[in-house]
C-alpha cells in the first residue's frame, strides 16, 4: 500500500490519504509496542558477565532534540515511520544528493515529507561538498528526540556562563585563524568529544572487556577509554582529559560508567547546543537488550552548562565489519590548506 500524501496533524490525530483513498484517523502520540526478545538473555564472558565485546554502529535517525513542530509528540506512528523512511530513501540513496549530517537527515525528510521543502543543501558546500555516499542508511523507530529526560525532549536552557562560551566559540569559528589552535578539535584531529552523539559517519565503536577493565574504542580519531572495574577511585580534579577518567561497576546486567575530571570544551551535542565546563559529570549505562541491540543511555550533568542534568537514549547495533583505522592526524594537508587559506584570505583587500 502506498502513501499519496501524508500530513503531520496537531495533537488530536494524523489523517494519511492512502493509495485506495480511504482516510483513517491515528492517534498519535502512542508508544510504539514493545516487540520483546522473548526469553532472550545476553551471552556471557568467562567470569559471568554480560557479554558487550563487538563493534556497535550509531546510525539512528532520531534527532538528538525533539523538532518544535513535533512538541508534545514523543512518538511517532508506524505509518508515520514508514513514510519518513520512504523519503529519506528518495533523498539519500546511492549518493545522488549532497550528503546530510547529524539531526539534517530527520528534518529535511520531515519537511519534505510535510511539502515544506523541496530540495536539501549540504552545509558543506564551501569546501567541495560531500554527496550521501558518504553516509550510511538511518535506523528510524519511533521516538522523535534522543533526550529522555527532560519530558520535552529538548536541552536544557543555557547558564549565563554557558552562553558566553557559545558567543565565543561562534565568533571564533568565524574568524580568520591565525593558527590551528583557532580550529575545532575534531578539525585538529584531537578529538570528536565524549560520548558522542553524532550518528551515520564513522559512528562506531568497539568494545572489549575482561574481568578488570572494559575498553571502548570510537572510529573517529580511534579515540579509545580504558575503564577500570576495580573499585579505583577518580584521579585528582587537578588532571583532566578530554575524555574524562572514567570508572565502570556492574548494576545487575548493566554496565555503569562514571566519568569525571573533563577539560573545558570536551562535549558539544548538537553543534553548538552549549560547549561543556569543567563541572562535567557523565554517566552511562550499556545494557544488552537484545543480540542486535546494546541500549546506550547517557546522563549528561554540568551546572556549569546547563541549568539541569538531561539523559539521551541511543540504540547500538551490532556490526559484522571491523572498524578500520580513521587516518587523522594533526598537521595533515587539510590542516595545510585551511591556514594557507587564511593567510591568502589576510592579504586580500578589504570590502
Amino acid at each position: 500500500m502506498n502513501f499519496r500524501n501524508l500530513t503531520f496533524a496537531g495533537s488530536a490525530a494524523l489523517v494519511l490519504s492512502l493509495a485506495g483513498g480511504h482516510a483513517m484517523a491515528q492517534a498519535v502520540n502512542t508508544k510504539p509496542a514493545d516487540k520483546g526478545t522473548g526469553n532472550w538473555t545476553a551471552p556471557r564472558t568467562a567470569d559471568g558477565r554480560p557479554d558487550l565485546q563487538g563493534v556497535w554502529g550509531n546510525n539512528n535517525a532520531t534527532p538528538l532534540e525533539r523538532p518544535k513542530e513535533l512538541a508534545g509528540r514523543p512518538y511517532l506512528t508506524e505509518q508515520e515511520v514508514a513514510a519518513l523512511k520512504k523519503e529519506e530513501a528518495k533523498l539519500f540513496a546511492n549518493g545522488s544528493s549532497d550528503a546530510a549530517f547529524g539531526d539534517q537527515v530527520f528534518a529535511t525528510v520531515l519537511a519534505n515529507v510535510k511539502g515544506e521543502k523541496e530540495g536539501f543543501k549540504s552545509t558543506d558546500g564551501g569546501t567541495g561538498d560531500y554527496s550521501s555516499v558518504w553516509v550510511l542508511p538511518r535506523d528510524w523507530d519511533n521516538r522523535t528526540s534522543l533526550i529522555t529526560d527532560p519530558a520535552d525532549g529538548r536541552l536544557p536552557p543555557l547558564t549565563a556562563e554557558a552562553q558566553r562560551r557559545q558567543t565565543a566559540t561562534v565568533a571564533a569559528r568565524n574568524r580568520v585563524p591565525a593558527g590551528p589552535e583557532d580550529r575545532g578539535l575534531s578539525e585538529r584531529c584531537i578529538t570528536f568529544g565524549s560520548p558522542r552523539f553524532g550518528a551515520a559517519y564513522q559512528s562506531y565503536f568497539q568494545i572489549v572487556q575482561s574481568a578488570k577493565q572494559v575498553a571502548i574504542e570510537s572510529e573517529t580519531i580511534h579515540d579509545t577509554r580504558i575503564i577500570s572495574l576495580e573499585g579505583s577511585p577518580h584521579l585528582p580534579p587537578n588532571i583532566q582529559t578530554w575524555l574524562g577518567d572514567s570508572r565502570g561497576h556492574w548494576q545487575g546486567d548493566t554496565l555503569v560508567v562514571d566519568t569525571t575530571n573533563y577539560k573545558p570544551n570536551a562535549l558539544m551535542p548538537g553543534g553548538f547546543g552549549g560547549t561543556s565546563s569543567a563541572q562535567l559529570h557523565v554517566v552511562e549505562r550499556f545494557t544488552r537488550t537484545s543480540p542486535e541491540v546494546l541500549q546506550w543511555d547517557i546522563t549528561v550533568e554540568d551546572p556549569g552548562t546547563w541549568s539541569k542534568p538531561w539523559t539521551a537514549m541511543i540504540p547500538l547495533r551490532l556490526s559484522k565489519q571491523p572498524l578500520l583505522e580513521y587516518a587523522c592526524h594533526e598537521g595533515n594537508i587539510g590542516m595545510q590548506g585551511i591556514l594557507a587559506g587564511a593567510r591568502a584570505d589576510e592579504k586580500r583587500p578589504a570590502k
